[in-house]
């Protein structure tokens, strides 16, 4: 009984299949990897919607345009063809004649003598819908060249300020990011290849090592301090703090 027994154990552990482990994908499920799209640092939210509104300049020179034909009796085209015909060629020369001869105000002068004579380019984001498309285009060249490794130190700021409110407006220029809410109360400015300055307008705020004077408020300017940033570790929660109490100030 002994060795019946010994060979049908022996001949049940031949017959029996192995079993087969299926080794795991990194994706689990036993799937192949699906393939992933790989996207520059930094270029991210170029392809979010409504990252930009329209800056408050914009709007500003909009009206400034719409009211220039019931002020002075004539639109900005008729002065731009008034200007190259009769006008003086040269830009000062054209804001004095302006001033003098059409009895124009400064602001005024400058921007028609600007337009008439200027590079036209100068002025492809004078409207809304042109600014907004200018806007990718600002952010592409502020951030070219050796400033291109703070690309993602600029869209980890534009995302947090973007979660502290609603209604916070990132509106580019062509050297740096203005910030605003119903005012600017922050902006974005590649300093150097190596950082970023965060300026805040925080008024009577108390400067630290750390929390610098840009001498804004000795020149009444709104930006009065600023914070380097030079990696992400830097946007700590101090900075977050700092950041939602400049918003909060402009309530």
């Amino acid at each position: 009984m002994a060795r019946s027994s010994s060979r049908s154990t022996a001949v049940a552990v031949r017959r029996r299949p192995a079993k087969k482990t299926k080794k795991k994908l990194a994706t689990g499920y036993g799937l192949p990897p699906r393939p992933v799209a790989i996207v520059p640092a930094g270029k991210l939210l170029a392809t979010e919607s409504a990252i930009y509104s329209v800056h408050p300049g914009v709007a500003k020179m909009q009206k400034w345009i719409s009211e220039l034909k019931p002020k002075t009796g004539c639109s900005l085209e008729e002065w731009i063809k008034h200007i190259q015909v009769m006008g003086p060629k040269d830009e000062k020369q054209c804001r004095e004649w302006l001033k003098e001869k059409h009895k124009l105000g400064t602001n005024a002068a400058w921007w028609l003598a600007e337009r008439a004579l200027g590079d036209a380019r100068r002025f492809a984001d004078d409207s809304p819908a042109s600014y907004l498309a200018a806007c990718p285009g600002y952010v592409e060249a502020m951030y070219a060249g050796g400033k291109s490794g703070l690309r993602p130190l600029h869209d980890a700021l534009v995302r947090l300020v973007k979660h502290i409110g609603e209604d916070v407006k990132v509106c580019p220029c062509q050297t740096m990011v203005p910030l605003y809410r119903h005012h600017v109360f922050a902006e974005i400015k590649p300093a150097s290849n190596k950082r970023i300055d965060l300026g805040l307008a925080l008024d009577d705020e108390p400067f630290t090592s750390r929390l610098l004077d840009t001498g804004g408020k000795a020149k009444k300017n709104r930006i009065t301090h600023k914070v380097a940033i030079a990696s992400l570790d830097d946007i700590d929660l101090q900075v977050k703090r700092w950041l939602k109490q400049a918003y909060e100030r402009d309530a």
